[in-house]
């Protein structure tokens, strides 16, 4: 309850936009080599301290949401220690991990006629390019992070989304950190997109769509259900069906039955979720 009652307090903030293109500085040739040749030495020193740490538990760490254009990554990297979360070389780590999964799934030559949803998993993750002309993959940027902060961490999963025309992508992350060079990457300790469906433009699309993430996030709902189902409780699974988070005298079906859009689909993701029914098991 103390997250609901956050979420129903707090102020939601606002992100901004910028491309994500032309990630990383350019340089010359010799500084090139020299930077290369210290990548490879951190790499190698980064790869044996994660062998060793390999195994103790990652229950912490940080969601990543980023957004551009008609494209929606979600992202989940964990570390030991809330500590280390906040550290700006962990929370780059995420950017990095945000990045190549906006353009893997930018890559995806697909005719959209509704939306695409998508889920990566710890080992495809890991295995994403870094960026454009840029060599190794994620988990290479995973190693370096390992031995720069000293903990265990781990590419847990991602999630896109991408919409056409008529279809609009409502996002929140809770418990807010910009990123420090991609003004449109947000990290937090919660995150959800919510897939809208509308049949013309709206001036409040993002607020609104900030309010259903802001829902989704709070009331974690299993699936979206349908307008026809009976109102329940805070117990309710079914998104529709639920008490409206920041107005449960109404149900969310209400709510954006009013707005006019219907709700399609949705994505939450919390950060650790699992660690602890993995470690009873």
């Amino acid at each position: 309850m103390s997250l609901l009652r956050s979420l129903r307090l707090c102020q939601v903030a606002r992100t901004g936009s910028c491309s994500v293109r032309g990630f990383g500085p350019s340089t010359d040739l010799p500084s090139f080599k020299a930077e290369s040749w210290l990548h490879e030495q951190a790499q190698k020193e980064g790869w044996s301290k994660a062998a060793k740490l390999h195994g103790r538990k990652t229950k912490e760490g940080l969601i990543g949401l980023l957004q551009e254009g008609n494209t929606t990554v979600l992202v989940e990297v964990n570390c030991e220690t809330d500590f280390v979360s906040r550290n700006i070389k962990f929370q780059q780590l995420v950017q990095q991990v945000a990045f190549g999964a906006m353009l893997h799934c930018q890559s995806l030559k697909d005719q959209l006629s509704t939306y695409s949803k998508g889920f990566l998993n710890s080992s495809e993750l890991s295995e994403l390019p870094i960026g454009h002309e840029r060599e190794g993959s994620l988990k290479d940027q995973l190693a370096l992070a390992i031995g720069k902060l000293g903990e265990n961490m781990t590419l847990k999963r991602a999630a896109w989304v991408k919409v056409p025309t008529g279809f609009y992508v409502g996002s929140y992350v809770h418990g807010t950190t910009h990123s420090p060079s991609l003004h449109n990457l947000v990290l937090g300790k919660y995150g959800a997109v919510v897939i809208c469906e509308t049949s013309e433009p709206k001036a409040n699309l993002e607020d609104l769509g900030r309010r259903l993430g802001q829902h989704v996030v709070g009331m974690a709902p299993l699936s979206v259900g349908s307008l026809d189902d009976e109102p329940g409780g805070e117990a309710e699974t079914k998104m529709l069906a639920q008490p409206y988070l920041l107005d449960p005298s109404i149900t969310l079906g209400q709510y954006v039955q009013a707005q006019g859009v219907s709700v399609i689909d949705f994505v939450r993701f919390e950060c650790g979720e699992g660690e602890e029914a993995a470690e009873a098991d």
